[in-house]
């Protein structure tokens, strides 16, 4: 250990092997708490694609009971451990939730998830990983695990702005709050500076022509996987097509206090489409992913 390495982020000591490897802030003579994915990790491609993903390559961008988007990640490192840095040119920067631009106008990254950081298919749930959490996967819907983020979705439709364009009837999904550039230190301001851009991106302009109005339906404190969280539910009005229910829910990581999980929830208004009492009990069924969750194959 050496008292001279100026303050930055670095490999996790800690890291566990559980997960994708996180950086950790060394404030330059010991190991706070701050930790986060390293950038490089939460890379960002938009794409819109079906209801068909491939597994294992899956960072959630963005989510909506309508349209929901979908990003590539990748990660390049080995994973490495230390007890404190000792090359003053490695990776530093002020703590921060890090950014995850668009990489210039390339895919943002393609590549394989190494097998150990593939979660471990759990029967009935979808796992994310580096959310350290499983959503229970409702009868009739599609679960989908991933390293960074998981998702679910039931009833898939032509969009009605762009009929080459895959829509669902509903869709929940999940993701640590820096991968979807939330910027809060608490449930609550996470879960009410996420619901407007959810609603954009679930039933915004491309493929529902834009929302007209909304009508906030719940603000409330809500217990999640044993943490004490936040949800804001609003229901949107749109231009073209079935209007819809968005949940922005926020809650910290039962893996890791200062990780904050975001799940974003989309629902259509519209009969084929889930009633909200099941978004209501997917959220009362999220749970801690097992300890073993950091091998297999997903489906």
């Amino acid at each position: 250990m050496t008292q001279t390495t100026p303050p930055g982020w670095h490999p996790d000591p800690g890291h566990s092997g559980i997960g994708p490897a996180q950086e950790r802030w060394w404030d330059g003579s010991r190991w706070t708490d701050q930790l986060r994915i390293p950038p490089a990790t939460v890379r960002r491609r938009r794409i819109r694609i079906g209801a068909g993903v491939a597994a294992g390559v899956v960072l959630l961008a963005a989510v909506g009971g309508g349209a929901y988007v979908l990003g590539d990640s990748s990660d390049d490192r080995t994973d490495t451990t230390a007890d404190a840095p000792s090359d003053p040119s490695g990776p530093s920067g002020s703590p921060r939730l890090p950014g995850t631009p668009d990489g210039g106008g390339q895919d943002g990254g393609q590549g394989e998830i190494p097998d150990q950081q593939m979660p471990q298919t759990e029967d009935g749930y979808a796992t994310d990983l580096a959310s350290g959490i499983s959503i229970p996967v409702p009868d009739g819907w599609t679960g989908q695990s991933g390293p960074i983020g998981a998702g679910l979705t039931t009833g898939e439709y032509a969009c009605p702005g762009d009929e080459s364009q895959k829509c669902v009837r509903g869709g929940v999904f999940s993701a640590p709050a820096q991968a979807l550039e939330v910027e809060a230190t608490t449930a609550k301001a996470a879960a009410e500076g996420d619901i407007e851009t959810n609603a954009e991106e679930s039933y915004g302009e491309k493929i529902y022509g834009g929302i007209t109005s909304h009508e906030q339906l719940k603000s409330e404190a809500v217990t999640v996987a044993g943490q004490k969280g936040y949800r804001v539910r609003w229901k949107v009005v749109t231009k073209n097509g079935d209007d819809g229910y968005v949940e922005s829910l926020a809650f910290p990581s039962p893996r890791s206090a200062e990780t904050l999980v975001v799940v974003r929830s989309g629902f259509d208004v519209n009969d084929k489409a889930p009633k909200l009492s099941v978004l209501d009990d997917i959220t009362e069924g999220i749970k801690k992913a097992s300890a073993a969750a950091g091998s297999g194959q997903d489906t």
